[in-house]
């Protein structure tokens, strides 16, 4: 187990930076950073442009480029611009909010391969992704950039990324660092969040990815954490993700994050980007003795060996990728877009047969104009784009289809477009409806204000309920969106999200039967707004939001409350069903005294083949902290063919049982029982094994500011507190835990003994902890 003494972090003046610590690392590259001027640098903690690391050439220092990329390259013409849907060509893939649903690590470490290729192919060293921040709210503008509102499995899939895109030589950038769960305000706001909380749910997906995968960088966000900026945040930059982590990598400012340069160089930010001046700044500071120049020394070190580990990657002058390679990945986009489509419901409509005569009425905007990506600094230009129409037609034939927009992408109410969609669902035998979010509801740099679709959709779906009983809808958004108030009336919803560029395709394999859906909710769909655990507090006012939520984030709060959801976590239907055997937990000591691996056979009985993901919650029956009702600890998706029965094994190490203990600064495994569920979603349990942790033995340094009952629960605490007693003539009995009294006295601090109990000194009290503190 991992001790820790790291305090939470407390607001700060920024423009104070911190002197080095003792124990500096030794530099990689000492000679030719003790060859470097003053000046010289300094400017390589700033970058050249707005896509280059400032190269200098007498020294044989490169410069390298930069572009975004969560879900695909997005490479501008110049270096100078932002090139916002002018960037050269790439595959787009589905975007996080679709790969996290396919529950997928495999298929997210190959689309990580494909994006290194082609930026490889681009003579691109660092790919700007992934996100795995939290989905705090469901109206963050970038929610669709970001894998779930749990920080297992966005970690999984963030690390699958970074070890595909890595794996060809070309650096990644998890961002971003750390809390940025809104836009508005994102520049300044400050994300206010208890120590607990950020440990156990803003921090651990990078925590993953860092200690597993070693990103090249790691790009600190634009908010404040309690008040500092995360470009100048110390404890955040420096203490966790080196300290704790063992960081090795780069730390990159987000595109325009940095107040005070030199402030952020101390606190361990190697790279602003794109520049702002700061090298003067930098300098000075120097000069002026603010800041030690080995501090210097050593982001320039780390800028360095950024260009040792994207170096023979860039060196290798690949020839660009042909046609096939790009139909290669357009491929992997369509897979991926397969298995993150959630099917939220089937009364039995779906699969559609393609070589029936049915007649098939496709309704909606989208379905000839899919929306398939978010809006922003992540837009993609696509290689190619298929559509779901097109798609349809293809696999059903043209003469079986009729097309009706049925409403206009403005939300503007159109009675003819109206009109038209209901004659067209009256004449077929079936009618796929696809609604959503236009582009402008969803972007980054601002948040949504509500979870609805357009009224002129809704009143659409009504519409058509009245004319056919055979409607599926098919839902095209990067966040979820409220259906309470429609899906009693739909056979089928298909949660489409954000598919990417063969979304299309992808869309109509699914209808069709060609694939059954195997993607699972990565967020709770709430039933309103007003009942998701930010509500009260998103997005906060007068420069702060307030995380009063604290862990309850996401199906934590819906579980552990009991209330109502339209879809929880973790759920997603498929063509087939699943029987899932007794689980069972086996101790695996190599890997800890906590560790399990947890074994249940699961059997396909339907006649498809389909894939399940297993899904292992961990319940902690009695804790001295409020825990939520259960958490995900792990999980595994597993292909099965009709009739199969596979023996599926999902590992659970010590963290799957730890609580961060904001008393010692620590994760702390207690002892006691913990129950294990496995389900296929959070709230489909279909078995539970219960185990026995010892716990981890470890008991806090008693003082004289601990209760009563803290001393009694210490062996040596009791001990001592028992002989001190029987030498005051009171006998070495303590009070028994159901005697009043006692209730009252165990939650008192030691050291006011002294107050309330007569003939007890502060003496005696001082002396009472010096003899504990030497027995122990």
């Amino acid at each position: 187990m991992t001790t820790t003494s790291t305090p939470a972090p407390e607001p700060a003046q920024p423009t104070q930076p911190t002197l080095p610590e003792p124990g500096l690392p030794a530099l990689a590259h000492p000679d030719l950073v003790g060859r470097l001027t003053l000046e010289q640098k300094a400017s390589l903690v700033s970058g050249a442009d707005v896509w280059h690391t400032q190269g200098i050439e007498e020294h044989g220092i490169a410069s390298i480029m930069v572009t975004d990329g969560p879900h695909g390259l997005r490479k501008a013409g110049s270096g100078d611009e932002i090139g916002i849907g002018t960037s050269n060509p790439a595959t787009c893939f589905p975007p996080a909010v679709t790969l996290g649903s396919t529950w997928n690590v495999d298929l997210a470490r190959r689309v990580g391969e494909a994006i290194g290729d082609e930026a490889r192919a681009e003579q691109v060293g660092v790919v700007l992704g992934p996100g795995v921040n939290i989905k705090r709210s469901p109206l963050c503008g970038r929610n669709f950039e970001y894998v779930s509102e749990d920080p297992h499995v966005a970690g999984r899939i963030g690390a699958g990324l970074v070890e595909g895109i890595q794996s060809r030589g070309i650096g990644t950038s998890l961002k971003h660092f750390a809390a940025n769960n809104q836009e508005t305000d994102r520049m300044r706001v400050s994300a206010d969040v208890d120590e607990r909380t950020l440990r156990e749910i803003y921090l651990p997906a990078f925590e993953h990815v860092v200690t597993t995968q070693q990103p090249t960088t790691v790009m600190c966000a634009y908010n404040a954490v309690n008040g500092v900026p995360a470009s100048q945040n110390h404890w955040l930059l420096t203490e966790v993700l080196r300290g704790d982590w063992g960081f090795e990598g780069l730390v990159v400012s987000d595109w325009g994050a940095v107040w005070e340069p030199d402030a952020a160089v101390a606190a361990g930010l190697e790279l602003e980007m794109p520049p702002s001046g700061g090298e003067s700044v930098v300098v000075d500071a120097v000069r002026e003795g603010r800041l030690d120049e080995a501090v210097l020394d050593v982001a320039v070190d780390r800028v360095l060996t950024l260009l040792d580990r994207t170096r023979d990657a860039l060196a290798a002058d690949d020839p660009a990728l042909d046609d096939d390679a790009y139909a290669r990945h357009h491929e992997i986009a369509r897979e991926a877009a397969r298995e993150g489509a959630v099917l939220l419901e089937n009364d039995g409509v779906l699969p559609l047969d393609a070589a029936s005569a049915e007649r098939i009425a496709v309704v909606g905007a989208f379905a000839a104009e899919p929306r398939y990506q978010g809006a922003g600094s992540s837009q993609v230009v696509p290689t190619r784009v298929d559509d779901a129409l097109t798609a349809i037609r293809a696999a059903a034939g043209a003469d079986r289809v009729t097309y009706a927009a049925g409403f206009r992408l403005d939300g503007q109410p159109d009675a003819a477009l109206h009109d038209e969609a209901v004659a067209a669902a009256r004449a077929a035998d079936v009618t796929v409806l696809f609604v959503g979010l236009p582009s402008v509801d969803e972007s980054e740099g601002y948040d949504r204000t509500h979870i609805d679709l357009a009224d002129v959709q809704v009143d659409l779906i009504d519409a058509l309920q009245g004319v056919t009983e055979r409607l599926v809808v098919v839902l095209s958004n990067g966040s979820v969106v409220a259906v309470d108030a429609w899906r009693d009336g739909c056979a089928a919803i298909l949660e489409g999200w954000l598919l990417g560029q063969a979304g299309g395709s992808a869309t109509a394999d699914l209808l069709f039967g060609v694939v059954s859906p195997s993607g699972r909710l990565t967020e709770t769909v709430p039933v309103r707004l007003s009942d998701t655990p930010s509500y009260l507090s998103f997005p906060g006012s007068d420069g702060h939001v307030v995380y009063g939520e604290g862990l309850y984030v996401g199906y934590r709060y819906f579980d552990t409350l009991g209330k109502r959801v339209s879809y929880p976590f973790g759920h997603g239907l498929t063509y087939t069903t699943f029987e899932y055997g007794e689980p069972v937990a086996v101790p695996a000591p190599d890997r800890g005294a906590h560790a399990w691996d947890v074994h249940v056979s699961l059997t396909n009985t339907g006649d498809v083949p389909a894939s399940e993901v297993v899904q292992v919650y961990v319940h902690d029956e009695v804790a001295r902290v409020a825990r939520p009702s259960h958490e995900l600890r792990g999980f595994a998706k597993v292909p099965v063919e009709p009739g199969e029965t596979v023996e599926v094994v999902v590992p659970l190490d010590e963290r799957a049982f730890a609580f961060w203990s904001v008393r010692d600064h620590r994760w702390e495994v207690e002892a006691g029982r913990f129950v294990i569920e496995v389900g296929a979603s959070s709230h489909d349990i279909r078995g539970t094994v219960v185990v026995e942790a010892e716990g981890d033995g470890f008991r806090p340094l008693l003082t004289d500011r601990s209760t009563m009952g803290e001393w009694i629960d210490d062996p040596v605490g009791a001990q001592v507190l028992g002989a001190a007693m029987a030498a005051a003539g009171g006998g070495q009995a303590l009070p028994a835990d159901d005697d009043p009294v006692a209730v009252f006295m165990r939650q008192m601090p030691l050291a006011k003994i002294a107050t309330f109990v007569p003939g007890v000194t502060r003496e005696n009290i001082a002396q009472l902890v010096a003899g504990y503190a030497a027995a122990r």
